[in-house]
């Protein structure tokens, strides 16, 4: 296989996995055990692709937000964007600068996924019962916002876990009940986190040898499929969830993590 179609196809999987709740990093962990390992810029740029869909799905949201910021209902939503930023730019400089690394085995992804999408069928259960009682509400508190920012550091720190699970679910079980208002803060305040993680190492690599022995052709391809790939998938889901719960995603956690324990050779 060319090196050219392995980013390809790592483009494709990062765009698919990255708003679905089944973890785009677990899943781009376990392709590079098959399609080759990539470096963390290449791995958080095409993240950022993934998210460039987002802003184009969303952009009339963003311009409302760009452009009516005096308003108090905007200006309050973007504090608390900001708050949810802020609190994931401070933890994950400190988590990095600490030395963290994501794990090149199989088996603590795999158990990630599994207890990740127990955890997502609980959660959605007590998330229904909240919203019974408390009716729909689409308000993002302060608490949400807090929560949602410790959740995307939760979430890098155990690959599986899915940035996109762990916000949603955070959101809906702190009391913004509407599964659209939660999902589509989550989405939002993706937007400066992985631009910002993508620049991160995007500084500390350029005039350095790393920059070298980049295949930037390779990260370029695998970035633009996966922006396409992701808005694809975003446009889907965004419909899914209007008439679904996000069961269907937890039983696929539960199954693939299950089938990754049972296959992989220990250690793998």
């Amino acid at each position: 296989m060319t090196d050219l179609l392995a980013a390809l196809l790592l483009g494709i999987i990062e765009g698919i996995t990255e708003f679905l709740p089944i973890s785009s990093t677990g899943h781009l962990l376990i392709a590079q055990h098959w399609l080759g390992a990539r470096s963390d810029l290449f791995n958080i740029s095409i993240q950022a692709g993934a998210i460039l869909a987002v802003v184009v799905i969303y952009w009339k949201r963003l311009w409302g937000l760009a452009t009516g910021f005096t308003q108090r209902d905007n200006l309050d939503y973007l504090l608390k964007l900001g708050l949810a930023f802020g609190l994931t730019a401070v933890l994950g400089i400190a988590v990095k600068k600490a030395g963290f690394t994501l794990p090149d085995h199989v088996t603590p992804i795999a158990w990630a996924l599994v207890l990740g999408g127990v955890w997502m069928v609980a959660a959605e259960h007590f998330a229904a019962k909240r919203a019974a009682a408390l009716g729909e509400r689409s308000q993002i508190t302060w608490t949400v916002a807090a929560l949602v920012g410790i959740a995307q550091v939760v979430a890098g720190v155990f690959p599986g876990t899915s940035r996109s699970a762990a916000t949603i679910f955070i959101a809906l079980l702190a009391g913004t009940t509407s599964r659209a208002a939660a999902t589509e803060f989550a989405f939002l305040v993706g937007i400066p986190t992985m631009f910002a993680a993508s620049g991160y190492e995007l500084m500390h690599v350029l005039g350095t040898p790393a920059a070298a022995n980049e295949d930037w052709s390779a990260l370029a391809v695998a970035f633009i499929a996966s922006a396409v790939t992701a808005f694809i998938a975003v446009k889907w889901l965004l419909r899914y969830i209007q008439s679904h719960r996000f069961t269907a995603f937890a039983v696929y956690r539960v199954a693939f993590g299950a089938a990754l324990l049972l296959l992989m050779p220990s250690g793998s």
